[in-house]
């Protein structure tokens, strides 16, 4: 129902305001819009559609994705022209932000693995944790509207709701939490967090997928920045692989390092693959993540890159969301897993610019 009343307000601001350079989102202030014809985005004609249509087929099995394309979402069972059914049914907008600017960054985020044992020993011994028992969560949106995209994290202390433990706190104290399993690697325990997903490959040959369940409330900060502050990377050399280097030759300061990130990711047991925040099974180069304060998770849109001379033009679908996303032209585009996934992930980062597709009967019929 609010995102209807959410999309409503959207089509009366461009029956209304349609002079004006861009439309202002009422629940979404720093985001605008300007219309474009769906002609115009690029290379839009090479896409894939039927690719699509299964992406936005499983993305319409979320409420939140049902409640913006509800029509559309009943209407794709029967669709065999997709290319056809998109061109005639949604609108394209491009996302600027509130100084009128349409240029942001992608990056990219894979499935990470890490070697683990449900026993700890010499070799396995940095615990992957379930959320904490005595971690609370304060949701204050009912007493104040404009936090509802924010929690407040802590525990209690008496009567008092008082700060998680931090990254480096939670070395030296006992957490009130289950454990996952134990990892051969703080590197790679730290690189899940990062990723917020992955698989636990165990010293017996079986595995079992882990996915982001919750956070100690602390906000993300970039490990890579902290490193050219401390002029031991440039900011140009600054990638997943130039900073997992830089930690196994220097092993004395990876505590230093990454407790500078004092957020900490909490697990939880999958039967799937990745996961987004959406709680839909995440598809390699379909799949963000985006900043909830900007844009709907379960939204469709469509994506320019330039990587290096090379150009990523495609349909996706936010369903996830990352503490390093931030902004509103901002997406984490989720590259798969294995070998060639953490490549591209650990390389991506290049000039963005998206727009967002809706559909075109909610501007006619509300």
């Amino acid at each position: 129902m609010k995102t209807a009343i959410f999309l409503l307000c959207i089509s009366l601001l461009f029956l209304s305001c349609s002079k004006k350079p861009a439309v202002i989102f009422k629940e979404f202030p720093h985001t605008r819009l300007k219309p474009v014809a769906i002609e115009t985005l690029p290379e839009f004609n090479a896409e894939n559609f039927d690719a699509v249509l299964q992406s936005f087929q499983k993305n319409c099995q979320t409420k939140k994705a049902f409640e913006i394309y509800e029509n559309l979402c009943n209407e794709a069972k029967y669709v065999s022209d997709v290319e056809t059914f998109i061109r005639e049914n949604f609108q394209a907008y491009q996302i600027v932000n509130d100084k009128e600017d349409d240029t942001g960054l992608l990056t990219g985020y894979y499935e990470a693995e890490i070697h683990a044992s449900y026993q700890k020993s010499d070799r396995y011994k940095y615990p992957v944790y379930a959320t904490p028992k005595d971690l609370v969560v304060v949701d204050l949106s009912q007493i104040y509207p404009e936090l509802k995209h924010y929690r407040l994290r802590g525990r209690l202390d008496g009567n008092r709701v008082i700060p998680y433990l931090t990254r480096g706190e939670a070395k030296t104290n006992e957490l009130n939490a289950s454990v996952l399993c134990y990892c051969d690697s703080e590197i790679d325990k730290f690189f899940l967090e990062v990723q917020g997903s992955g698989i636990a490959k165990l010293d017996d040959n079986s595995s079992f997928y882990l996915g982001y369940d919750n956070q100690n409330g602390y906000k993300y900060r970039s490990i890579g920045k902290y490193l050219v502050k401390k002029n031991e990377l440039s900011l140009e050399e600054v990638s997943l692989q130039s900073i997992r280097e830089w930690l196994r030759e220097h092993p004395d300061r990876i505590d230093e390092v990454l407790n500078y990130n004092n957020s900490m990711v909490f697990f939880s047991k999958r039967e799937h693959g990745a996961t987004g925040a959406l709680g839909v099974e995440l598809t390699p180069m379909r799949s963000i993540a985006v900043d909830k304060r900007y844009i709907s998770l379960g939204s469709m849109l469509y994506l320019h890159a330039d990587l290096n001379n090379t150009k990523i033009n495609k349909i996706v679908f936010a369903q996830d969301t990352g503490g390093a996303i931030k902004g509103t032209v901002r997406a984490d585009l989720f590259v798969g897993s294995g070998e060639e996934a953490l490549a591209l992930a650990g390389h991506l980062k290049a000039p963005l610019k998206l727009w967002l597709l809706l559909p075109k009967e909610k501007e006619k019929n509300e």
